[in-house]
């Protein structure tokens, strides 16, 4: 009776402003059959550190954070 555990990024996200939406689901197998799936989500901002993000996470963020998002983005966080 082998137990597999495994991650996989199995949604993405992209928000109006540029938010990435990242959910990865944590999968256990017992001899190659699920038995459970949950979920962990975590948000990237424009311009965040994407270097320890899945390679299709960190695809998307290149194609998306343009530097007009990224500054539109930090415009959008500033208060008077």
């Amino acid at each position: 009776m082998a137990l597999i555990e495994k991650q996989l990024v199995d949604l993405t996200e992209v928000l109006q402003n540029g938010i990435l939406q990242v959910r990865t689901a944590n999968i256990i197998e017992r001899d190659g059959v699920e038995v459970t799936r949950t979920f962990h989500r975590h948000v990237l901002s424009p311009g965040d550190d994407v270097t320890n993000e899945d390679p299709k996470v960190q695809a998307i963020a290149n194609a998306v954070w343009t530097a007009d998002v990224i500054a539109a983005y930090q415009a959008s966080l500033v208060r008077e």
